[in-house]
């Protein structure tokens, strides 16, 4: 069987993105199992490998498109000639650094649509560089959906020991109780059970979280939110054949005799879930965007600029991210 070739973005060149991208090219047991395709700036990269003292890693080099070529060799790097220049320096963001990330995103999406790549990974991007560049999607997610023309979407970080998927992802908390609706928590509940059956090659046991301390003590926290508007969605979920509970209170939610039991967490706002997803899967867990007509995962960690060119990043989340986009490529 033919290896999956496998798009992989640098993320911001001011971050650790460049590093996990050295690391991950000399990694054998990725080179074994998918052929990279990671879609970076050559200078940016290789002033990466110069600061670190160490080689550029051996690949094929392409400028600019994939386009169908056959490439020799481990991996293929795909230099987009981004305007980051001379003046690129680790750990400082710039207008510059935010374009850059969001060039090696569009262009790796353009080959997954393609057919020219068979699934895409993403490196850590940093928001503010974004934002500076003028670029107004609040994150990966948004873009891809938005690139792939998908209205059915959503983020789900998962590892080993269990997963979160997200009913609201980037916006401040005075915006949760607006946005959440029993058709997209329903939503939500249909893509982790597709997913997870797909991952674990069984029927997931799903968990919904509530939205308000207690899960709302009846009534006595919030305005109702879990019985008018969360419990509905579990409801229709479980009548369509889906193994969820709840909404449970999210504070004893996570407990180990708890998580023992649970393979998903329907969570209503991002800290909800990535806190606790977070501090017991850092080095393990990958974001998957749920719903896309392509493959996407990353890691689930940020730019970390201040270790950036260090050699001091843990490969491990790429790894993870990598094997994951493998295994849902075959």
């Amino acid at each position: 069987m033919k290896s999956p070739r496998i798009a992989i973005t640098m993320g911001d060149p001011a971050g650790v993105g460049p590093e996990l991208c050295l690391q991950l090219l000399s990694t054998t047991s990725v080179l074994t199992e998918c052929h990279p395709v990671v879609f970076g700036d050559l200078n940016a990269i290789q002033k990466t490998a110069a600061h670190m003292g160490i080689s550029f890693p051996e690949c094929a080099i392409v400028q600019g498109n994939l386009a169908n070529q056959q490439t020799d060799g481990p991996a293929t790097f795909i230099d987009l000639a981004s305007d980051v220049g001379a003046d690129l320096v680790a750990g400082h963001i710039s207008a510059q650094t935010g374009r850059a990330s969001f060039q090696f995103i569009e262009s790796a999406i353009a080959s997954a649509i393609s057919g020219d790549t068979d699934a895409v990974v993403t490196g850590p991007i940093h928001k503010e560089a974004w934002r500076m560049a003028g670029i107004e999607y609040p994150g990966h997610t948004e873009l891809f959906a938005d690139r792939a023309r998908s209205d059915r979407f959503c983020m789900m970080m998962t590892a080993p020991t269990f997963s979160c998927s997200l009913v609201t992802t980037h916006v401040g908390y005075h915006e949760v109780p607006h946005l959440m609706t029993t058709d997209r928590i329903h939503e939500v509940i249909s893509l982790t059970d597709e997913a997870l059956t797909r991952i674990l090659g069984r029927q997931p046991k799903l968990i919904a979280l509530g939205l308000n301390p207690h899960a709302g003590e009846g009534g006595l926290f919030g305005a109702n939110e879990e019985e008018n508007i969360i419990l509905p969605a579990v409801t229709r979920a479980t009548n369509e054949g889906i193994h969820i509970a709840g909404p449970i209170p999210p504070d004893t939610a996570f407990l180990p005799w708890k998580r023992e039991e649970t393979d998903g967490y329907i969570c209503m706002y991002h800290d909800q879930g990535l806190i606790p997803f977070k501090a017991l899967n850092f080095d393990t867990g990958v974001n998957i965007t749920l719903g896309l007509p392509l493959i996407r995962t990353s890691v689930d960690h940020g730019t970390a600029l201040d270790i950036a060119w260090q050699g001091k990043a843990d490969i491990s989340s790429l790894i993870s991210a990598v094997t994951l986009a493998v295994k849902l490529s075959i």
